[in-house]
C-alpha cells in the first residue's frame, strides 16, 4: 500500500503512546486519522494537540470489547470521514503475576481487550475493505510477549501470541484482496501499559491492581514505582515505533521488530525448536 495520502485509518488506543504516536505519523504522512479511545479527556486531549496542524482527524470514542459500538463507530466514521482502509488494532491492556494467582476476571479483561478487541477489528471491517475492492491493511499491535514467553506474563503472553498467529493467518486470507497485514511486536516501548488498570472494568476487577505488577511482580510495591520510572527511561519513544508502522503499510511487511535485539531473542527461541525436531526425530527413527 505504497500510497497512503488521503486514505482513511482508524487506530484504536489512539489517545496515548503507540496508538498516539501511530496517529501522528499516519497523519504526518497526509492520511486522515479516525483517533479512537475508550478514555474521554485523553481523547479530547489527543485531539486538541494537533491544534492549527493541516492533520485531518476525527476523534471518537471507543471500547474495543464492545462489538455493536465497534460497528456503529466504524458506520460513522465512513459516513462522515470516509471509508476506512487501514484499521491499527492497537488498543491494549496488561496483567501481571504468577499464573496460579491468575484468575477469570484478569483472563476476561486481557483478552477481552488484547485479543477480542482485535478480532472486533477485523470482523467489522475486513468484509467492508473486500466488498470495495479499493485495497487496504490492517496493523495489529502484538509485542515480543507474542513471541517468547516470559515468567509473570502468562495471560498477556496468551493473548499475544494469539494475535501474532492470527495475524499471520489472516495475511494469507486477504493478500487475493490487496489487503495487507503487519503485527508488531515491540519490546518496551514508553506507554501507558504499566497503569493499564486505570481502565479495567468494575465488573472484571482483581483483588489487587495486577496492571501494575506487569514486569515487575517481583518487587516489593514501595520499589515498583522506582522499577517503572527507571524502565521508562531507557524505553524506546513511541514516535519511533509509529513511523516504523507507516514505513510498513507503505512496504506491507509481514512484521515490525523494535528493537534490535530481537533477533538474539527469536534466535534462541527457533534454535530450541529445531533442537526439539531433531530430537523427536531421533526417538521416532527407533521406534
Amino acid at each position: 500500500m505504497d500510497q497512503i495520502e488521503g486514505r482513511v485509518a482508524l487506530v484504536t488506543g489512539g489517545a496515548s503512546g503507540i496508538g498516539y504516536a501511530m496517529c501522528q505519523s499516519l497523519a504526518a504522512n497526509g492520511v486522515r486519522v479516525a483517533i479512537a479511545d475508550i478514555e474521554e479527556g485523553p481523547l479530547a486531549a489527543a485531539a486538541e494537540s494537533f491544534g492549527e496542524s493541516n492533520a485531518d482527524i476525527m476523534p471518537i470514542q471507543l471500547d474495543v470489547t464492545d462489538r455493536a459500538q465497534f460497528a456503529e463507530v466504524v458506520d460513522q466514521i465512513e459516513r462522515d470521514f470516509g471509508n476506512v482502509q487501514i484499521v491499527c488494532n492497537n488498543a491494549g491492556v496488561g496483567v501481571g503475576g504468577h499464573i496460579a494467582d491468575m484468575t477469570y476476571r484478569d483472563w476476561d479483561w486481557v483478552l477481552g481487550v488484547n485479543l477480542d478487541g482485535v478480532v472486533n477489528g477485523i470482523v467489522t471491517c475486513a468484509e467492508r475493505m473486500r466488498n470495495r475492492g479499493e485495497g487496504g491493511h490492517f496493523v495489529n499491535t502484538a509485542s515480543m510477549a507474542g513471541q517468547i514467553g516470559i515468567a509473570n506474563l502468562s495471560v498477556y503472553n496468551a493473548s499475544k501470541f494469539a494475535v501474532v498467529g492470527l495475524s499471520e493467518s489472516m495475511r494469507q486470507d486477504l493478500a487475493a484482496d490487496g489487503i495487507g497485514v503487519s503485527v508488531l511486536c515491540p519490546n518496551l516501548v514508553r506507554t501507558n501499559i504499566l497503569e493499564s488498570g486505570r481502565n479495567r472494568p468494575n465488573g472484571l476487577s482483581g483483588d489487587v491492581d495486577t496492571a501494575n505488577q506487569l514486569l515487575s511482580s517481583d518487587v516489593p510495591a514501595a520499589e515498583r514505582e522506582q522499577r517503572k520510572n527507571a524502565m521508562m527511561s531507557t524505553a524506546l519513544d513511541p514516535a519511533t515505533v509509529g513511523d516504523m508502522v507507516v514505513d510498513a503499510i507503505r512496504r506491507d511487511d509481514a512484521y515490525i521488530f523494535t528493537h534490535p535485539e530481537t533477533a538474539t531473542q527469536l534466535q534462541a527461541r527457533f534454535d530450541a525448536m529445531l533442537a526439539a525436531c531433531g530430537r523427536w526425530d531421533d526417538y521416532r527413527s527407533k521406534l
